[in-house]
């Protein structure tokens, strides 16, 4: 039997083992709000969500999720690009998620861009505890997104080693500009 499984169940699925109760994490591209979801529920009563959107209506889209699951307690919403989250936390955190690209069923000329990705990137990960986390989907087949691609690889790949881990998970075998999945763990 052959289970389809998303890229984004696959991020889940080894988030929930790097999550604790308690935890602070940012979900820096609230999108749809679906990982902001996943992770007001994994870090449980005590944890806290901070997400990121420049879109209002991601940020709607998000907070009406966050109601019909009893979870808006858990979660601060910020109108603001992820490239500015050194303005508003200041305290280290336990990880944090990117989807890069657009929206899905949005505005596809809005899309997450190199600079701004990478400064959000540079400015997470400074505030990542040992052990801390970060999750990048890029979903690149837009106009701009191999530049962002390549952006985000090559910051990857010029980590200190002894202080981060990098991976990349790829599909081999698919048509056209298949997202690819980027691992990033503090030591």
């Amino acid at each position: 039997m052959f289970i389809k499984l998303k890229l984004t169940d696959m991020v889940h699925e080894i988030l929930k083992t790097k999550i604790k109760e308690g935890d602070i994490v940012v979900d820096a591209t609230v999108g749809n709000g679906y990982d902001t979801v996943f992770l007001a529920k994994v870090v449980g009563k005590t944890g806290r969500v901070i997400g990121f959107d420049i879109q209002e209506k991601a940020l709607n889209n998000t907070k009406d999720k966050l109601i019909r699951e009893n979870l808006e307690g858990r979660v601060i919403l910020i109108h603001d690009s992820h490239s500015n989250i050194d303005k508003y936390i200041k305290e280290p955190i336990n990880g944090a998620m990117f989807n890069l690209g657009y929206l899905p069923q949005g505005d596809e000329k809005i899309i997450t861009k190199a600079e701004t990705s990478l400064e959000a990137l540079r400015k997470t990960s400074s505030l990542l505890l040992p052990g801390g986390f970060i999750t990048i989907i890029s979903y690149w087949g837009h106009e701009g997104g191999i530049e962002e691609k390549e952006s985000v690889e090559e910051f990857l790949s010029n980590l200190d080693t002894k202080k981060f881990i990098t991976a990349k998970y790829n599909y081999l075998n698919r048509e056209g500009c298949p997202p690819i999945v980027y691992f990033l763990q503090r030591m």
